[in-house]
């Protein structure tokens, strides 16, 4: 895991929006969203099509619609956070 992976999943132990995720970070939208792509190929990350609905892998488009999504850390990302 580097230090951007280190950083995003820090602030995903509950779920959040694209926009407050990189508020949060202030990481710059490209850098994030590769972050996040790296993340979702670990199954580090869930995406959500809101706060209550996960979106299946099949559904997710990551180069038309990251900015919309919503992210959470799944229990194998957070067992990887944890252990650093």
């Amino acid at each position: 895991m580097n230090d951007l992976e280190f950083e995003v999943l820090d602030e995903l132990y509950f779920v959040v929006s694209f926009s407050q995720l990189q508020e949060a970070t202030g990481i710059e939208q490209s850098a994030l969203k590769e972050c996040l792509q790296q993340l979702l190929e670990k199954k580090w990350v869930k995406c959500m099509a809101s706060i209550d609905d996960e979106l299946e892998e099949s559904e997710v488009d990551m180069n038309a619609h990251f900015q919309q999504y919503y992210y959470l850390a799944t229990k194998k990302g957070l067992m990887a956070h944890n252990t650093l």
